[in-house]
């Protein structure tokens, strides 16, 4: 009967999960699909187009996640007050949240209007260099929407409602796919810019789906106990400090993590663009399985974090667990066609043999580092829950820099160990950081989920005696 009961507490609970992350899945799925269309409608006109977008790429996404990973603070703590039954709460916490997201959006903006430095000081082709540039003003034109969308999206999903991120993220790939075709070829009068047209096109989306998701929370009536709208406030210092404290370790850690693949792009740059498009294929498709993994994780901070409001911290270790074991599951079947696949999927975007043979070596790595990025986004993803983020920075940060880099670097590109081996070795370099970074905090979860569970036997005995 116990071992009855179990099953059923966990068929519940991942139903429960996949309830949650299906919509996220489809979103975060939508988001990394368009830049599959971007590398591969750049792909189609040129090598030369596909690697100024791969340098692009490699500056804006790290400065997107860390953006994200800041306003990602809003999740945990809308799904706390959620599961404690104090929503008149939420409105004030997630306007608040709206005024760093303006801030922090118009900032990252600026640095990447002003990037052309760093693709300079790391000694990438002139050539690459004026595309690039062009691909990246576009993208940062969209980035003062795409951090208030964030925050609207992390609201919704704290309240558990993740359908309109799913709806919108599918809107702004069906928009992206024209806007591309538009912008790059050159049609309805618009100049042909190649490659650098995905950013302008990718721009115009993220103001769509902003303004896609005003209307979606201001109309629905699930968000309307939380009153977002209803008050105008001033920036208030103490609320954004508090959500600093537990976002910007998050995007810190997520930067360490996406900042190496950028840096391997940056450190490759100089090999040649036949090179660089090859990792560039690679990354993006290991970008897309990585996903589900991580839709997973952001379903599990809101599991984690609901069951806290709730004062339910065995609730909280159960769903982390469930989480976990269900990104590993997945991580089996992705390995397993990686791995089978490799050339396939290569020749989907380009079809040029150089660039398909550096691309399908180097997703046997992809392969690899499947069950290691499995735990590794999980683990985070439940800390978040908690509210336990210093900690996951900090792994993250010795993980990535002080492990998985130096070892990539004098695997590919030094001859301290014999002959460097080139992309190759660094993306060995990722595969021994991602599985340090996950047998870390899949320490660090166990302990925080203890510490809280410890907690509240605590206050319950002491409510006892009195």
């Amino acid at each position: 009967m116990p071992a009855l009961s179990r099953l059923v507490r966990i068929r519940t609970e991942l139903r429960a999960l996949l309830a949650l992350a299906t919509p996220i899945i489809i979103a975060q799925l939508a988001y990394t699909a368009m830049g599959f269309v971007d590398t591969v409608m750049a792909g189609r006109v040129s090598p030369h187009d596909l690697a100024a977008v791969a340098l692009g790429n490699s500056l804006w996404v790290p400065v997107f996640l860390l953006m994200n990973g800041i306003l990602l603070a809003t999740t945990p703590k809308v799904a706390q007050r959620f599961g404690a039954g104090q929503q008149e709460q939420i409105g004030p916490l997630v306007r608040q949240a709206l005024w760093l997201a303006l801030a922090v959006g118009f900032a990252c903006a600026a640095l990447l209007w002003n990037a052309e430095p760093v693709l300079r000081l790391m000694q990438v082709e002139p050539s690459l260099v004026e595309l690039s540039m062009g691909y990246l003003r576009g993208i940062a034109c969209g980035f003062p929407a795409v951090a208030l969308y964030h925050v609207l999206r992390c609201f919704s999903d704290g309240l558990g409602h993740t359908r309109p991120s799913m709806m919108l993220g599918i809107g702004g790939l069906l928009l992206n796919i024209p806007l591309n075709y538009v912008l790059i070829y050159g049609h309805l009068g618009f100049p042909a810019m190649g490659g650098a047209g995905c950013g302008w096109a990718s721009g115009a989306v993220m103001w769509c789906m902003l303004l896609g998701m005003l209307w979606w929370v201001n109309s629905a009536r699930y968000y309307r106990p939380s009153q977002l709208f209803n008050h105008f406030e001033w920036p208030q210092w103490a609320v954004i400090r508090r959500l600093l404290s537990v976002g910007v370790p998050i995007g810190v850690a997520v930067f360490a993590e996406s900042s190496i693949f950028s840096v391997i792009a940056l450190l490759i740059g100089g090999l040649g663009a036949t090179v660089v498009a090859g990792h560039q294929i690679a990354l993006n498709f290991s970008s897309m399985i990585f996903m589900i993994p991580y839709s997973l994780a952001m379903a599990v901070t809101v599991r984690v974090g609901q069951a806290l409001g709730r004062g339910e911290p065995r609730e909280a270790r159960f769903a982390a667990g469930i989480g976990m074991g269900s990104a590993l599951a997945y991580a089996c079947l992705s390995a397993g066609l990686v791995l089978l696949l490799r050339e396939p999927i290569a020749m989907i975007y380009s079809p040029d043999p150089t660039v398909i043979t550096v691309a399908a070596t180097l997703l046997v790595y992809s392969a690899l580092f499947q069950f290691s990025d499995a735990v590794q986004v999980t683990a985070a993803g439940a800390l978040r829950g908690y509210q336990d983020t210093r900690a996951t920075m900090l792994i993250t940060l010795f993980a990535y820099w002080g492990i998985g880099l130096p070892v990539g670097y004098s695997l590919g590109l030094a001859d301290w160990f014999g002959e460097p081996s080139g992309p190759s070795g660094l993306w060995q370099g990722l595969v021994v950081g991602l599985t340090c970074a996950a047998l870390m905090l899949g320490v660090r979860l166990a302990r925080s989920a203890r510490r809280r569970i410890r907690a509240a036997a605590y206050v319950s005995k002491g409510a006892v005696s009195a």
